[in-house]
């Protein structure tokens, strides 16, 4: 396959307090047959991230039509999982409520960081058209187990079936640092959406003999019955900055990485000359799109690409 990247379309603006830098882990949600809203982690002067969100116009090159002037989910109070942050994952639909699946963010003494996936629900739009948020608790959604004993992070999630299912990442191991962590996808189904099951089988993992992370996977289940995945992956030879992988599935289950046929790479120069990563991927009136971040997890804001062949 072969992306072509259209432009950038939103970067950091710190016009808010708790919007100072970062535009991360974008994701859409069709408001209607033309409007996209892109939910997006920003973060304010203490490195926290809040879920901020803006409307984009499909029918019009994808130009800013509204961005919200308040977050619409902030960190916990201290002590709690998502006191340190809460970054946007992934949001689906049920019974007519948002249901909003966020990595909750705690920094820790003995490694940096500890992540669990929290839930935030939906069933209203205030007067700006922008969701209004409450969440579930105040305890993860998904926290370390049994299966997933050190720490968890970005969830996908499809209705497939007549069950939900999840792809998220879970690390393996802790090092000194991040980079000597291992991180890789595992899978949970539930019957609500709200309680799951994980079988904690490892459904991608890591093929690079210096890879330490797989992060935010993103599926699709094709009209064909198979299953796309799109990702991050960090260390590869000499590369050890975020680039966009590519898998494919029969079942969801067991994934053959592609990543050489992803079709997009980081540019010669400017915003997503570093880094290209949390890829979203859409279809509009028979054209498939990605949203994708640039450079610094998201410092510089995230742009479109359109698929020119498969």
């Amino acid at each position: 396959m072969k992306w072509k990247k259209l432009k950038h379309l939103y970067a950091p603006q710190a016009d808010f307090e708790w919007r100072q830098t970062h535009a991360a882990n974008p994701f859409g949600e069709w408001i209607s047959s033309d409007q996209l809203m892109v939910y997006f982690s920003c973060r304010d002067a203490c490195n926290r991230s809040h879920i901020s969100a803006l409307i984009l116009r499909a029918d019009k090159d994808f130009e800013i039509e509204a961005l919200c002037s308040r977050p619409l989910l902030c960190p916990g109070e201290p002590g709690l999982f998502d006191d340190s942050g809460v970054a946007m994952g992934y949001l689906i639909t049920k019974e007519r409520r948002r249901l909003l699946y966020y990595l909750g963010w705690n920094l820790k003494v003995t490694v940096p960081w500890l992540n669990t996936i929290g839930l935030a629900i939906s069933e209203e739009e205030g007067e700006d058209g922008f969701p209004i948020f409450q969440k579930y608790s105040r305890a993860p959604l998904l926290d370390r187990s049994h299966e997933d004993p050190f720490s968890i992070s970005y969830p996908s999630v499809l209705y497939d079936a007549g069950k939900y299912r999840m792809w998220y990442g879970s690390n393996l191991s802790w090092g000194k640092d991040e980079t000597s962590m291992r991180h890789v996808f595992k899978y949970a189904e539930s019957k609500d959406a709200i309680h799951w099951e994980r079988s904690g089988k490892v459904v991608l993992h890591h093929i690079y003999d210096n890879e330490f992370a797989l992060s935010k996977p993103f599926v699709i289940k094709e009209q064909d019955g198979t299953y796309s995945m799109w990702y991050s992956y960090r260390g590869n030879g000499s590369i050890n900055t975020y680039r966009i992988g590519y898998a494919t599935s029969s079942d969801g289950l067991e994934w053959v990485r592609r990543d050489k046929e992803v079709g997009i790479d980081v540019s010669a120069d400017g915003w997503d000359s570093d880094m290209i990563c949390y890829p979203f991927v859409f279809d509009y009136q028979g054209q498939r799109f990605m949203l994708y971040n640039g450079n610094g997890y998201g410092k510089t804001g995230f742009g479109i690409a359109m698929l020119v062949s498969k």
